[in-house]
């Protein structure tokens, strides 16, 4: 689904919130292993696309900041923990809950809420 397809289907749902990770892009295509991937995802493209439409439908973009560890944070209890990239699964060692890497991170970036 494109995102000129996303915002009218998440409008017509009632949803008036949408929020993403400000990723820091720049410093992500340093990582020599990740470069090709990011450049090809079109990461600024998406964002600029994302928050045009929204502002079409409105609905709001939030952007949940960069440093924020929603890989590295149990959604769960809120326990921090390293996550190197190579780790799929976020295993707490607090509470024991288990789930994917990127489910738990969505979680997180749900709850998310700006610093005031």
């Amino acid at each position: 689904m494109s995102v000129s397809n996303i915002i009218p289907h998440l409008s017509e749902k009632g949803y008036k919130i949408i929020k993403i990770e400000n990723l820091n892009v720049k410093g992500m295509m340093a990582n020599h292993k990740l470069a090709g991937a990011i450049s090809d995802l079109g990461f600024y493209e998406f964002k600029r696309q994302l928050d045009y439409k929204c502002r079409m439908y409105g609905a709001n973009l939030v952007l949940v900041d960069q440093w924020f560890p929603s890989t590295k944070t149990c959604s769960n209890c809120g326990t921090k923990k390293d996550m190197p990239l190579s780790f799929r699964t976020f295993d707490c060692p607090a509470c024991s809950i288990s789930l994917d890497r990127d489910w738990n991170a969505s979680l997180n970036i749900l709850n998310w809420e700006p610093s005031a």
